[in-house]
């Protein structure tokens, strides 16, 4: 997979669960994960890049806090267009 997208589970009109897929190997899977504030789960590859964030409490999203993990892990900002699930939900 070459970008990152976003995959939003929805159950009665409400959030359910969140998942932020960044850049991967088709192969790689996930062999450890790390908590951040804000109810966010970063998945790593044994390689030890990020592979994919777990957005915990999708219904309470807080997109500062969301910039502040992509910066963390080295990643860009998301254009907020592309949070607009999260974000109107």
């Amino acid at each position: 997979m070459k970008h990152s997208y976003l995959e939003v589970t929805f159950r009665k009109g409400k959030p359910l669960a969140a998942y932020y897929y960044l850049p991967r190997r088709a192969e790689e899977t996930s062999v450890r994960t790390q908590r951040f504030d804000g109810g966010f789960v970063v998945d790593y590859a044994s390689d030890g890049c990020a592979i994919g964030i777990e957005i915990l409490s999708p219904g309470q999203f807080d997109i500062a806090q969301w910039n502040r993990v992509l910066e963390s892990l080295g990643q860009e900002p998301i254009p907020r267009e592309d949070l607009a699930p999260l974000v109107a939900a």
